[in-house]
């Protein structure tokens, strides 16, 4: 009988920032604040492009999350569509937000 030798885990990377859904909404929350502060419409691509920001644990579901909740508390609001400039998507439709006042207050702050 052979026995394999069990690989050692001391290489095992730390995890990064955006390892839980939490630590990673709290880094990027304030760079959608301060995108829409400004007043301009904006694509959820286009701030985290422009920003470097982390993909969050969950992607496909995480981002479109973290737009609800920027709507749900009023700092955005629907500006309309464009074509996406993610690589991935090949052009398709996507959501353009623009900043109200409270985003304007929340950035004051």
């Amino acid at each position: 009988m052979t026995t394999t030798e069990q690989p050692t885990l001391d290489n095992v990377p730390e995890p990064s920032l955006s390892a839980d859904y939490e630590t990673w909404l709290a880094e990027v929350w304030p760079v959608f604040i301060a995108a829409a502060a400004t007043g301009k419409v904006f694509t959820c691509y286009s701030v985290a492009d422009a920003n470097k920001l982390p993909n969050p644990p969950n992607p496909q579901a995480h981002w479109g999350r973290l737009i609800t909740l920027l709507k749900d508390e009023g700092y955005i609001r629907t500006a309309g569509w464009a074509c996406s400039d993610r690589p991935t998507t090949h052009h398709s439709g996507v959501r353009t937000w623009k900043g109200t006042a409270a985003a304007r207050r929340e950035a004051a702050a």
